[in-house]
């Protein structure tokens, strides 16, 4: 992480270094702010570094404001692919499939989707969907988004907040994008963790295509993202679970399950185990937050009226879509700032 202290007082601080801290953060410093970022962990170590990833909705509300956030997100994503490959990002063909009868949810449907043939099940799977989407391999991602946020004038500071009162003395707005740490850090009991596990393995170009079990009810995900020569693997919902510590009977598992759906993996390489902690909310949080009723916070929904406090902004629990929504909540992010009359816009 670079200092940031070089670069004078921020007229933003975000807290947090995952995908919707980060891409936050570029969204609003190409926008002329100056802005640094906050974090108890590097990007590399975040959940989002541990994510498959793809473009679609999993564990997220509202519907209605998740399908716009995503709308915004998809084309952003598809002329990233189409640009340098250090942005880890691509745009490659895959199949969801059920072991049981089930339709096509409507993002998928509104995003190009069509019924797989026959021909394109696996072996006991009875319907699925085909569709074109991005796949990211995070780390690269992550790195490249830093690199890009920094380029833009930005920095990234380790360091760990007590309070949102203690990061609005930094500057004059605070975007909390704390992800499971919200659940301490505002604080919000509804932010509940959900432990996924991936396994990164080699396989030499053997998977093309990604693929995800979509049957109803299934007790444990099955999916495989391919990123070139390597694959993540996956994965685990454990509700409640706010271990980071990986389970090597866990990743025994899921190399049995994929491995079985998809043959063509056996006998890969494993590199490795990626563990991180979905930040679960029945919906997600963004929005100007109000000053705390009965105090005298530091903080409020505007500065406007010579009250001297920060604004704060939440843009916090994504469940598993924090990628998905990313670049549309970003965007939000910047008009709620430049309603807010902050410095700077």
């Amino acid at each position: 992480m670079s200092a940031s202290d070089e670069v004078g007082r921020p007229d933003v601080v975000v807290v947090g270094a995952g995908v919707i801290g980060l891409t936050t953060a570029v969204v609003l410093a190409e926008a002329g702010l100056r802005v640094r970022v906050d974090a108890e962990r590097p990007p590399g170590a975040t959940t989002s570094a541990a994510a498959g990833a793809t473009w679609g909705p999993f564990m997220i509300g509202p519907e209605d404001r998740v399908a716009a956030w995503a709308a915004t997100s998809m084309p952003i994503f598809e002329e990233l692919a189409a640009g340098p490959d250090e942005t880890g990002v691509a745009v490659i063909e895959g199949t969801h499939q059920s072991l049981t009868p089930t339709q096509a949810p409507r993002w998928a449907v509104a995003a190009g989707a069509r019924p797989c043939t026959e021909a394109e099940l696996r072996p006991g799977y009875v319907v699925g969907w085909r569709r074109r989407s991005p796949v990211l391999d995070m780390p690269r991602y992550l790195a490249w988004l830093e690199r890009r946020f920094t380029h833009a004038g930005g920095a990234v500071r380790a360091h760990a907040y007590r309070s949102l009162d203690e990061a609005a003395r930094e500057a004059s707005v605070v975007v909390n994008c704390s992800g499971i740490g919200a659940a301490s850090l505002v604080p919000d009991p509804g932010v509940t963790p959900v432990r996924g596990q991936v396994v990164v393995v080699r396989h030499g170009g053997a998977l093309r295509e990604f693929f995800g079990d979509e049957t109803p009810d299934a007790p444990e995900l099955t999916y495989a993202f391919p990123h070139g020569d390597t694959a993540v693997l996956g994965g685990t919902v454990q509700r409640g679970d706010g271990s980071l510590e990986p389970s090597p009977a866990v990743s025994e598992a899921i190399l049995r399950r994929c491995t079985a759906v998809l043959p063509e993996l056996r006998g890969a390489e494993v590199l490795g185990t990626r563990v991180g902690l979905r930040p679960a909310r029945e919906q997600v949080r963004l929005e100007t937050a109000e000053r705390p009723a009965g105090t005298d916070g530091t903080y409020g929904p505007a500065r406007t009226g010579g009250t001297g406090g920060a604004v704060l902004i939440h843009n916090y629990g994504h469940g598993g879509a924090g990628v998905t929504v990313s670049w549309g909540c970003a965007a939000e992010v910047l008009d709620l700032v430049k309603q807010a009359g902050a410095p700077g816009c």
